[in-house]
């Protein structure tokens, strides 16, 4: 298993490349070239991953989607986090410093 770095509102995170995404009813897949994996990120997973284009700050995610969501921020801030946390495990994300 690996070991990943915890992941906080004070990470600054981005895609990994080698991935490729397409829509499928309005939910975003992903599929891991290098390990020929595929994510079902669905709709708000997919919101996510688009905003991970470019690196980003995670409270700026947060921000991001508290203004398109009806969601508190504890809420928020915590489903984040437990997203990122699973890309992270899968080697989806690039951290940066």
């Amino acid at each position: 298993m690996i070991k990943c770095e915890e992941i906080t509102v004070y990470s600054t995170v981005s895609q990994r490349e080698g991935n490729v995404t397409s829509d499928m009813a309005g939910e975003k897949v992903l599929f891991n070239v290098d390990k020929g994996k595929y994510y079902n990120l669905g709709s708000i997973g997919g919101e996510i991953w688009g905003e991970l284009k470019d690196p980003i700050r995670v409270s700026n995610l947060i921000d991001i989607l508290i203004e398109k969501f009806e969601v508190s921020r504890d809420v928020c801030e915590d489903e984040v986090i437990r997203f990122l946390t699973m890309l992270d495990s899968e080697e989806l994300l690039n951290k940066h410093n």
